[in-house]
Order: structure tokens, then C-alpha cells, then sequence
């Protein structure tokens, strides 16, 4: 007889949602999260607000795990990873491992959604020379969002606070020399949300966002993008950067001003690295163990985006977030969504077919 259970793999946003909708329709959800921790990345790098509504992150993805904890249909396994599977849609057997112990067991489950998520770019890859693991002062989205969390915004070298700040977006993405062709998306958003955040905590910075071309989604435009330049006064500036150098206690952007058509060097104190999404390990891992096909950039590919978000190359498995590619908060949940209500459809539809 075909399992009634939905197996969930990722303790993150889209992960707990997709377990709190299954269980909200009166299926069985257990949550396999490799952390020792619910809540993702957003926990798990400190975010402070989340993009779009300036959200408290934390207070947002406690609401998140409450749904998912006192669940009576949700069951969350925290330190334990995917380490085989075996079956078809209704019955899959997959082996989950306890980190550390060694301990293994096998659970049945009628579908599976895997919801691994993505990392962060890491800059020293960077074809250009923009210094991460050079100066101190050269920091990413996720290294400003811890700061900005404890209200401690300011020069890791001396811990004095900034007088002149940029970002730089599109470090990891829309770069055809790394292989990352693709747009990462919320990088935009996130780095006027944090330029927002850094007037608001240290109001004599400048604040400088350096782009190819400022790409905003939805709602973004308005609450966002508008009051970065009206309201906070941060300045955007239309150009590439080249280079990153120390020059006294201070660091030379340089790089060209594409509007002005001429180069330019602008002395900064912190230079934010808005660093690109990337598929997780624990995406390229499951997809593995799973036989799911992966697109050229090894998020899991989804055999059609627009009308099936959801589905992959496997009947019975579902995917929702970032592991199937860039996205946003809303994408996430609302594909989640979807992914629930198909996964727990699936399940009934095959147990009346084995009843």
C-alpha cells in the first residue's frame, strides 16, 4: 500500500512551509534539516530583515518553525541527512544518517519535496579583483546582514563607523566567465534594503550602489527602490568595477562610469559585495542520491518552469525554493505551496489506486 507520508527535505523557508501546508491537509510530513537548526539561511547567516517588508527575519522564521514544531501531522528531524533512496512514486525508501553517531534508518514515503535551497557566491572566485579575502573591509550581503542584525555597522578593520559605503552587484552572477550567465535576482532588492538599513543606523555615511542595471521585482520598485534614493539618499551609479585596492587606511574602487562614458576611482571604507546565488551542497547532494536531473548550473531542473514549477525529472518528487534555481522569499513560499498540495494529492490519488 502506498505511503501517506511527504517527506521534506530542507528545514528552510520553503522547506516549512511545505510541511506546515501538508499538514494542514491532513497528511503526515516529515522534515529531514542537516543543521542541528530549522529556519535555513536566513537563520543560519544572521539575516536582519528580510527582503521585501523589512520583516524582522528572525521574528518571521520563529512564526515559520512554531508552524512546523507544534504541528501534530509534522514531524521535524534536526542533524540528519539523506543518504540513500530507492522506489517510485507512492513508495520511496530513502535511508536518512544522523551526523555524528552513525545512526541510520529508513523511512517510507508516498512523495518527496526537496527543498535544499542555495549558498551564497563565494567572492574569491571572482574573476575580478575585488579583494574579499584581502581586506578586511571588503565584506558580503550576508557579512552587512549580520551587522545590521546587532546594530554594529562598521569598519571590521578599526570598528569605527563608515563614512563612505558602496555595494557592487553582480559579483557571482550575470558572468559568462565563472559560468554563472544567470541573474541571481533578489541581489538588487537585498542591497537597497541593506542600503536603507545602513543610512537609517548611520546617518552620516554616503551610500553608493554601483550596477549594471538595477533589476527590481513586484512591490520592490516602490518599497524599495524609491525611498533608497528619495528618502535615504543613496546614490546609484551606473557603471563596472574593475579593481579594488587599499590606499592609506581607506579603499580605491575602480572601475568605469558607464553613463559618463569615463573611468573612475572613488575612495570607500566598507565595499559591499552583493554575492549571487548558487545550488547548495545539499542540492547537488540530493539530486544524486535522488536521480534528478540538474540544468547546467546543478539547481534541479524543473522540466517546465512557467506551468509546472514544481515538478522534476523523477514522478513523486517535487522541488520548491531556491533549489531549483534564483529566487525570492514570495517565489519560495508560493512554490512551496504548490508543491505541498501536489505531493499530498499524489499520495491520496495512489492510495485509493493500492487500497
Amino acid at each position: 500500500m502506498a505511503s501517506d507520508t511527504v517527506l521534506i527535505i530542507g528545514g528552510g523557508p520553503a522547506g516549512l512551509e511545505a510541511a506546515r501546508l501538508v499538514g494542514d491537509l491532513g497528511a503526515k510530513a516529515v522534515v529531514i534539516e542537516k543543521r542541528d537548526h530549522l529556519g535555513g539561511t536566513p537563520i543560519a547567516e544572521n539575516y536582519a530583515a528580510l527582503t521585501h517588508g523589512f520583516r524582522d527575519a528572525e521574528e518571521a522564521m520563529d512564526e515559520m518553525m512554531r508552524g512546523v514544531t507544534h504541528h501534530p501531522n509534522v514531524e521535524a528531524r534536526l542533524g540528519w541527512e539523506v543518504a540513500a533512496s530507492e522506489g517510485n512514486a507512492g513508495d520511496f525508501k530513502v535511508t536518512v544518517a544522523k551526523s555524528g553517531n552513525g545512526a541510520s534508518e529508513v523511512l517510507n514515503a508516498g512523495a518527496v519535496i526537496i527543498a535544499t535551497g542555495f549558498q551564497h557566491f563565494d567572492p574569491g572566485r571572482e574573476t575580478q579583483m575585488y579583494g574579499y579575502y584581502e581586506y578586511d573591509d571588503v565584506i558580503t550581503l550576508a557579512d552587512a546582514e549580520h551587522m545590521l542584525k546587532h546594530h554594529k555597522f562598521v569598519k571590521p578593520s578599526n570598528g569605527q563607523a563608515p563614512e563612505r559605503v558602496c555595494f557592487i552587484q553582480c559579483v557571482g552572477s550575470r558572468d559568462r566567465q565563472i559560468g554563472n550567465e544567470y541573474c541571481s535576482k533578489v541581489c538588487c532588492g537585498i542591497s537597497s534594503k541593506q542600503a536603507i538599513e545602513i543610512r537609517q543606523q548611520v546617518p552620516g555615511a554616503k551610500v553608493f550602489i554601483f550596477y549594471i542595471d538595477m533589476r527590481m521585482y513586484g512591490y520592490w520598485e516602490n518599497e524599495i527602490y524609491w525611498p533608497a534614493q528619495e528618502k535615504y539618499h543613496v546614490q546609484y551609479v551606473k557603471g563596472i568595477i574593475t579593481e579594488i585596492i587599499r590606499k592609506g587606511d581607506r579603499l580605491l574602487v575602480r572601475g568605469e562610469d558607464t553613463t559618463m562614458g569615463r573611468p573612475m576611482e572613488v575612495p570607500m571604507d566598507i565595499v559591499v559585495l552583493a554575492v549571487g546565488m548558487e545550488p547548495s551542497r545539499g542540492t547537488k547532494d540530493v539530486a544524486q542520491i535522488f536521480g534528478l536531473k540538474q540544468n547546467k548550473y546543478k539547481f534541479i531542473e524543473v522540466p517546465h518552469d512557467a506551468l509546472d514549477p514544481t515538478a522534476t525529472s523523477v514522478p513523486g518528487i517535487f522541488v520548491a525554493g531556491a533549489a531549483a534555481g534564483p529566487k525570492d522569499l514570495d517565489d519560495s513560499i508560493g512554490m512551496a505551496g504548490a508543491a505541498a498540495a501536489k505531493a499530498v494529492a499524489l499520495v491520496r490519488r495512489l492510495a485509493k489506486v493500492t487500497a
